[in-house]
């Protein structure tokens, strides 16, 4: 049965591990073709390679989601490698917890350019070109702290209040012929939890990931919404650990 995702080009980034990595993985044994993009191109160089020796089609480009130019280069090598980009996956994030009062501004920054201007980027990218194709879907990641604050959160969370903003904003501007969907996961097996230096922030997220699922439960709300025909918009999907509560 098609999935309406064989033949479509996909941009990933932050593609070197987690989320990335797996909805990159997926996408392309489904029969996309993925451009993936992330700062260790070690890990990409890896990826491509493993991916290519199961047939598929990849190519990586070393990508800090802060720099609009790098984003630009990443999204125009998926035209570049394969005359076309059908969606754009802005998943690169950073989660540091700590109460506003430890001051960790120098996080506080980091947070806002990569959760924040790194979606930005990756819209300035491919909105022109999916204005030109007349077609396209940008898939951002956002977080279920886009929903609740919690102790510790205040920054992240309000970078992910952003993106869920950005992404209804993107909707309502474009949405005639371009698809906005935003993911919001609960608590995911990956490397986000280990973004914070705070120890006794670090310790609680060490203890509530516990609880975390494994990314395959993200990587298929994201293939959902992609497969989903050109006149389905999927605009937010949820996804939690059934134990989690907030």
């Amino acid at each position: 049965m098609s999935t309406n995702i064989e033949g479509k080009v996909v941009v990933v980034t932050g593609a070197s591990s987690g989320l990335g990595e797996d909805a990159a993985r997926h996408l392309a044994s489904q029969g996309a073709a993925v451009v993936l993009g992330a700062r260790r191109i070690e890990r990409l160089d890896a990826i491509v390679a493993d991916i290519r020796q199961k047939g598929g089609k990849v190519e990586a480009v070393a990508t800090d989601v802060t720099d609009a130019e790098q984003v630009q280069t990443l999204v125009n090598k998926a035209v570049e490698a394969f005359g076309r980009v059908d969606v754009v996956i802005n998943n690169a994030g950073l989660m540091s917890i700590a109460p506003l009062s430890e001051l960790k501004v120098d996080e506080w920054e980091r947070m806002i350019d990569i959760n924040i201007k790194g979606v930005l980027y990756g819209i300035a990218a491919g909105l022109p070109i999916f204005q030109k194709q007349g077609a396209g879907h940008f898939i951002n990641i956002s977080s279920v702290a886009g929903l609740k604050v919690v102790n510790g959160g205040a920054v992240y969370s309000g970078t992910k209040f952003a993106v869920r903003a950005i992404s209804e904003g993107l909707r309502t501007e474009v949405g005639g012929a371009i698809r906005t969907t935003t993911i919001l996961p609960g608590l995911i097996d990956t490397e986000l939890k280990q973004g914070t230096s705070h120890d006794a922030s670090s310790q609680n997220v060490d203890e509530m990931y516990k609880m975390a699922i494994a990314p395959t439960a993200i990587t298929d709300a994201i293939a959902y919404a992609i497969s989903q025909p050109a006149d389905v918009d999927v605009n937010e999907i949820v996804v939690r650990p059934t134990v989690q509560e907030f």
